[in-house]
């Protein structure tokens, strides 16, 4: 299951994008401002209402982010680890830590726009953000990534499944890496090469008929939650 839209009636599903957009910022920035295990679990707490206002479920977002973590797990033992006596530093290790759940935390929040939000309203709160030429090129930047990043990780995992039924996963783990890579990148520059075209044979538009956009009720306690996070962060 790829983290994309789906079609719900959960309370986050009603929400203009653009108040979605601003509660991600404020949320980042207060993350990036408390580091502390008190700040972070505050913000734990809001990312669990974050998740039940969404319908999404902490376990979904964890295995789409599983290839992240790794690599959050990796840097507090890197920080750790030292050449020389007493050869672990547990203070840095734990600071990492916190700063590594700092990230989760934000991927979690960003999973739940993902997955209520469509592609076309995530561009249009762009381009009526940013106004000009600048707004129509990051609009549609974030729109072909919304679209073809799913794309890109089906492609890897059917790859994956053909190499384990070929007995490529008793191979050792650079080989692994190396074939599922350089297949992957095949995959890719080949999509790259047919969207263009597809592009192209639809006369692609710089200014598209966007879908309308509105605040609501619903949208007021988001807002003040967003300066609330801001206010936070400054303080």
């Amino acid at each position: 299951m790829t983290l994309s839209y789906r079609p719900g009636d959960s309370f986050a599903h009603g929400l203009d994008p653009r108040s979605k957009l601003a509660f991600q910022v404020a949320f980042a920035v207060a993350a990036f401002a408390h580091t502390t295990p008190r700040g972070l679990l505050a913000l734990t707490a809001v990312v669990v209402a974050v998740l039940a206002a969404s319908g999404l479920s902490a376990r979904t977002a964890l295995y789409e982010y599983r290839f992240v973590f790794p690599f959050l797990l990796a840097g507090p033992l890197f920080s750790a680890a030292t050449l020389g006596p007493p050869w672990i530093q547990w203070d840095a290790g734990f600071d990492t830590l916190l700063a590594s759940y700092r990230v989760v935390l934000v991927l979690f929040v960003s999973a739940a726009y993902l997955r209520t939000t469509p592609v076309r309203d995530s561009r249009a709160a762009i381009q009526r953000l940013v106004p000009g030429k600048a707004g129509q090129l990051l609009g549609m930047g974030v729109g072909f990534v919304f679209r073809f990043l799913p794309v890109l990780q089906a492609d890897l995992r059917r790859i994956r499944d053909a190499s384990a039924a070929r007995l490529g996963d008793q191979q050792s783990l650079v080989a692994r890496m190396q074939r599922i890579g350089i297949s992957g990148l095949a995959r890719a520059l080949s999509r790259a090469d047919r969207f263009a075209l597809a592009l192209q044979a639809r006369c692609f538009a710089w200014n598209p008929t966007l879908p309308p956009l509105a605040f609501s009720r619903t949208d007021a306690p988001v807002v003040a939650a967003s300066v609330a996070l801001l206010m936070w962060a400054l303080v």
